[in-house]
Parts: C-alpha cells; sequence; structure tokens
C-alpha cells in the first residue's frame, strides 16, 4: 500500500466550512497537502491527474470564498475535481476513484450534494452555471439552496460553440454569474484554433505573475494595490478587440489573467468579486497542468490520464499484452491506406492521441486536422471535404460523436456524402463510466438511411474494415471498435475490402444460431465451448454489418435453426431490431422461429472494470449460455424442461 503524505492540516477538514477558520497562509500551506493527497491517491487508482494538479490551489481558494454547497461549483468535464472531492466530504473514499462502487472521476450528482451539476463532457458548464443563476433569481428551491455560479472551464474547453451560446445567453440576460476561466494552455492535446491564439496574445506581453485586470468598470471592484496594475493591463488590451476584450463584447465584465497558484492574487480577487460583482464576470485564471509534481509536467499529455504509478518515479504500472490495442491498430491500418491513397486526410475533435491520429499528424501534418472540442464542426468539415473530392476519416470516440449527431445527419446523410466514421471506444469503456460509453452509435447511425455500419470482432477484421472504408464511395460509412486490447489474432498483411452487407459463418452447428455484431464474438466462442460440453453445438456467424443487413445469410440461419440469438454491444435499437425487423416482415416468426436478443440493458452502467461492467450488462460468456439454455428450454443441470 502506498504511503500516505503527512497532511495535518488537511486532516482538520471535513467540509469546506472549515476553511473559513484558516489564515491565508494556512490555505498556502493547506493546498500543498492537498497537492500529495491528491497524488498519493491517484498512484493508487489511475486516473486523471494533471488536470487536478493544476486547479489545487483554486479549488482551496474557491472553497475558502464561497459557501459550497448553497453556491455552486460547476466543474466542467470533471477531470480536475479530485481535489475538490477530497475537500467535500469525500476525502474517506477517494482511493476508490474509478473503481466498482467507489467514487466517479467525474462530478456526480447522486454522490453528492457539493457536485451540483453532473459533467464528463466539456464546455456544458456555462450553460449549467446560467440555468442556476436563474433558478435562483426565480426564487428556485432546493435542499442545500441557492447562491452564486460558478462555472471553472478550460481554455480547451471554449473551444466549443456551446460554451459561446452560454457566454451570449449570459450576456443578454445580465445575471450575476462568475465564469473562471482556467488558462492552461493544456487541454487533453494541445489546445488549437484561434482562441487559444487570442487567449495567449492577452497576457504574452507581461508576465502573468504580476496581477492585470482589463474589464469596463471592473476596475473599480479590485482592491486598492492592485488597481495600478490592472489599469496598465487595461491599456495593453484597449487594442485587441474592437472596443475591448471579446468577452466585453460577449457582456461579461473581464478580470485578469491571474496567477492560478498564487494564494495572494487568488484569493483577493475572488472576495472582491463576491462582494461586489453584480452581472456576468469572466475570472481569466493562468494555471499549469501537472503543477506540482515533475513526472506530469514533464509528460507530453501533462499526466491528462494516467495507470496506478509510483509517487517517487512516475512509473506507471500498466498490465503487459501480447495483443494490441485496436486503437492503434486502427492507426496503423489508416497510414497503410493513405501512403497508396494522397485523397485520405484524418480529422479529430482534440483526441489526437486518444484516437491514434498523432500517429497520422506526424507522417501526414497537411492531411490531419484536429478541430478542437467541436465535433459538430468536425462533421460538417468532414462532409464538405467529402463533398470536395477527400476521402474525410472523421474519427472520434462513440461517445463524443453523439455531440454532432445533427451533422451526421443534415450534413452527412441526406446528401450521401462519403464520410468515413471511425469509432473508437465503442461498448462498455470501464472507469470512465456512464459518459464515456459507446452504447448508442449503433442503433442512431443504423437508423439513417444510406449509412453503411460496421463493427469488427478483433483486430484483424478491424484491418479490412478501414480497407472497406477507404474503398467506399457511395455514400457515408461507419466502424466501430473498442477500447483497449485485441484478442490476438494473426494479423493480415494489408487490409483487403470485404464486400458491403455480407456477414461470415464461423463455425457451423444446428439447433441454435449464434449471430455476434462486434467484439463479443470471443464470448459467443467461450459460451460455445462450455455448451459443446452439455452436447448443444451453434452455429457461429459474424454479422460485421448491422446496416445493409446480410438478409440471405440471417434468412437461412433462421431456416435452418430452431432459434437465433444476436448479441451486441449497444442499446435496443440497434443491430437486433434490424434483424427482428427483417424476421418479422419475411413471415419468420410464424414458421415458429425463437428468436432473442441480448443488447445493453436499458440503464446506465456505473464505472467499474470492462469485464465487471459486462457483467451487470449479462453479456459475458456465462449469459450467452444461460440465453442459450433459456430458449432451447433446457435446465443449467441438463433436465429438458415442459
Amino acid at each position: 500500500m502506498t504511503d500516505r503524505p503527512n497532511t495535518p492540516l488537511l486532516d482538520k477538514v471535513a467540509r469546506p466550512a472549515d476553511l473559513k477558520g484558516f489564515t491565508d497562509a494556512q490555505l498556502n500551506t493547506l493546498a500543498r497537502e492537498l497537492r500529495a493527497e491528491t497524488i498519493s491517491a491517484v498512484s493508487v487508482t489511475g486516473g486523471h491527474l494533471g488536470a487536478g494538479l493544476g486547479v489545487v490551489e483554486l479549488t482551496v481558494a474557491l472553497h475558502a470564498v464561497f459557501d459550497t454547497p448553497k453556491d455552486k461549483i460547476i466543474w466542467d468535464v470533471g477531470h480536475q475535481c479530485y481535489p475538490h472531492k477530497i475537500l467535500t466530504e469525500r476525502r474517506d473514499r477517494i482511493r476508490t476513484l474509478r473503481q466498482k462502487d467507489g467514487l466517479s472521476g467525474f462530478t456526480k450528482r447522486s454522490e453528492s450534494p457539493y457536485d451540483p451539476f453532473g459533467a464528463a463532457h466539456s464546455s456544458t458548464s456555462i450553460s449549467a452555471a446560467l440555468g442556476f443563476a436563474v433558478a435562483r433569481d426565480l426564487g428556485g428551491n432546493i435542499p442545500e439552496g441557492l447562491g452564486d455560479a460558478i462555472a471553472v472551464i478550460g481554455d480547451g474547453s471554449m473551444s466549443a460553440g456551446m460554451a459561446y451560446e452560454a457566454m451570449n445567453n449570459a450576456g443578454h440576460l445580465g445575471k450575476r454569474l462568475i465564469v473562471i476561466l482556467n488558462d492552461n494552455e493544456m487541454s487533453i492535446a494541445p489546445p488549437v484554433g484561434a482562441m487559444s491564439s487570442y487567449l495567449s496574445r492577452l497576457y504574452a506581453e507581461e508576465p502573468f505573475q504580476d496581477f492585470k485586470a482589463a474589464a469596463k468598470g471592473a476596475v473599480s471592484l479590485l482592491p486598492e494595490p492592485f488597481r495600478e496594475g490592472a489599469r496598465r493591463a487595461k491599456d495593453m488590451l484597449k487594442g485587441m478587440t474592437v472596443g475591448g476584450t471579446l468577452f466585453e463584447q460577449l457582456g461579461f465584465s473581464y478580470v485578469g489573467p491571474i496567477d492560478g497558484h498564487d494564494m495572494s492574487q487568488l484569493l483577493p480577487v475572488l472576495r472582491t468579486v463576491k462582494d461586489r460583482a453584480k452581472g456576468p464576470i469572466l475570472i481569466h485564471v493562468i494555471t499549469k497542468k501537472g503543477k506540482g509534481y515533475g513526472p506530469a509536467e514533464q509528460a507530453r499529455d501533462k499526466g491528462h490520464g494516467v495507470a496506478k504509478f509510483n509517487v517517487v518515479t512516475g512509473e506507471q504500472k500498466k498490465t503487459p499484452s501480447n495483443a494490441p490495442s485496436y486503437t492503434s491498430v486502427f492507426a496503423k491500418s489508416l497510414l497503410d491506406e493513405a501512403a497508396r491513397d494522397d485523397k485520405i486526410c484524418a480529422v479529430t475533435a482534440a483526441m489526437p492521441d486518444g484516437t491514434g491520429l498523432n500517429l497520422f499528424a506526424e507522417r501526414y501534418p497537411s492531411r490531419c486536422f484536429d478541430v478542437g472540442i467541436a465535433e459538430q464542426h468536425g462533421v460538417t468539415f468532414s462532409a464538405a471535404m467529402a463533398a470536395g473530392g477527400m476521402k474525410p476519416f472523421c474519427t472520434m470516440y462513440s461517445t463524443f460523436l453523439q455531440r454532432g449527431y445533427d451533422q451526421v445527419v443534415h450534413d452527412v446523410a441526406i446528401q450521401r456524402l462519403p464520410v468515413r466514421f471511425a469509432i473508437d471506444r465503442a461498448g462498455l469503456v470501464g472507469a470512465d463510466g456512464a459518459t464515456h460509453a459507446g452504447a448508442f452509435d449503433i442503433a442512431y447511425l443504423a437508423n439513417l438511411p444510406g449509412f453503411v455500419v460496421m463493427a469488427a470482432a478483433d483486430e484483424a477484421e478491424l484491418v479490412h474494415m478501414v480497407a472497406t472504408a477507404a474503398a467506399h464511395n457511395d455514400g457515408p460509412i461507419a466502424f466501430r471498435f473498442p477500447r483497449g486490447e485485441g484478442t490476438g489474432v494473426d494479423m493480415p498483411e494489408r487490409g483487403v475490402p470485404l464486400e458491403i452487407g455480407k456477414g461470415r459463418i464461423i463455425a457451423q452447428g444446428s439447433k441454435v444460431a449464434l449471430l455476434s455484431f462486434g467484439t463479443r464474438l470471443s464470448e459467443v466462442q467461450k459460451a460455445s465451448e462450455a455448451l459443446a460440453a452439455k452436447g448443444i453445438t451453434p452455429t457461429i456467424a459474424d454479422a460485421r454489418f448491422a446496416k445493409p443487413l446480410d438478409r440471405e445469410m440471417i434468412l437461412q440461419l433462421a431456416a435452418d435453426h430452431d432459434a437465433l440469438i444476436t448479441i451486441e454491444e449497444g442499446a435496443v435499437g440497434g443491430f437486433g431490431s434490424h434483424v427482428a425487423q427483417l424476421l418479422a416482415e419475411e413471415g419468420v416468426f410464424d414458421a415458429g422461429l425463437k428468436y432473442r436478443s441480448m443488447v445493453l440493458p436499458d440503464t446506465f452502467i456505473d464505472h467499474a472494470s470492462p469485464e465487471d461492467m459486462y457483467a451487470a450488462a449479462a453479456m459475458n460468456a456465462a449469459d450467452i449460455e444461460a440465453k442459450v439454455l433459456n430458449v432451447l428450454g433446457i435446465s443449467r443441470i441438463g433436465a429438458q424442461t415442459a
């Protein structure tokens, strides 16, 4: 067990209200202890380290100045919330982070009243804070009360349009609202776009350690010692936009930039804003992701997501595997296709490393585009590139592609544009929980006319599906694959395009057919081995395509067997529903076929290991075996039921 750090001040904190009795010097010491406790906890559990380390001082200052949970602190995304959880009555459980039945790695309303709004996707915090502010002013009533609403949003999250929609509306309404722009110049990937450059220019001409503030009327809100520096900063900023800063144009008073690791700057500013702010105000805070822990500061991603690690060395304890990850297989396959076709390009939304496209960017920088946290833009951008004769691979996690669904329908599907959607993190993903589960893409894509939807059963199949997508020019095509390592199958030298809408028979049996879509095929095969010991030999088939369905294969399976069971790593309404529709239209049920589908349950499954999550979903080999026995009317002990 990792040695616990010495934290005498932190040990006195049972709840945020305890910080009210600390001096400013003690709060500074408390921040150091909180940083040490965060590092220690994450070394045991793994998780999002760098983001939390970057906001330790800000977290302490916010809870010291404001009155939580009456005042609502809304952490955008939530990667940075571990220090917040330690201070808000959850320290005793902090070493259960992201574990089964433990604390969520994100903010979660059902977990604590100090988490007023759940998050795990970016750019929602300002909208949520404005909603709380309006509820407060309209007389909303909740047990802990409604006070100030404070959104803490990163510079990376400010690349998403939703943040500006919220700021525009907040400026129009004029409600008292506090937005803290946590500018660490580093989201998951280096931030891209004009906003990042704009924020850099705001503090490039003077060291941000010298406190500065710029906003019409904001100077008068500041304590006297800061006013002269604020006036100088305001003069420096005047020419940056017509009439003031961008934030002022959106109706916000602007204060900053200030050093987010300096309590002597944070505390006076927050206290002054709490005491005197009337309308919406934005506080621009400069922080360093991974602050105070050398291995995180030096890492390329600043320790964004880490496995369990050695606190002294920073060495992560990753489980070795002989099989490549699905993401790396996709990345290498796409590079292979791009080497032969200069029309192939790649698009991602702030996830170049997570999707493997960092490799593509290194080799083909002019053909790789990171659009920032802007999935809607990324989809439409890809659609227009396809209309312009390119072959874009729009590469996003399943859960993030949801954010661009209207564009998938309106800009891609209706126009039948050949955008290739590479969908990573399909199915249940483990410690990130329900917010990151790729549960819905089969259903939300397969219901669109003209779409081709594939799922790789293993890493070799993924290679062929990349080749299939590259060769397909007749409308949009998507292929999905999970997080983690492959199954260890032999790999082809290069991908070969599959025949659209054609599945494959893996093993021929009798009585019952198991039709798998995706990587549950390995569990189907394990279940088949267990069933063989009971004298039952199912036929096993890999659908490959949810759309178009392999009608011939499915109808033949229905004709040749007493029962047909489909298995998929997606929600109801997906592959199994399309198979059921086909069987119904063809009158197969009239002939007495027993049909069952195995899908993810109609609930959000909490974080745990992927194995535990699939066990909770009843989709492992033992569950498939039980489903077969049930549909055939055979008990577990082998007796025939009535």
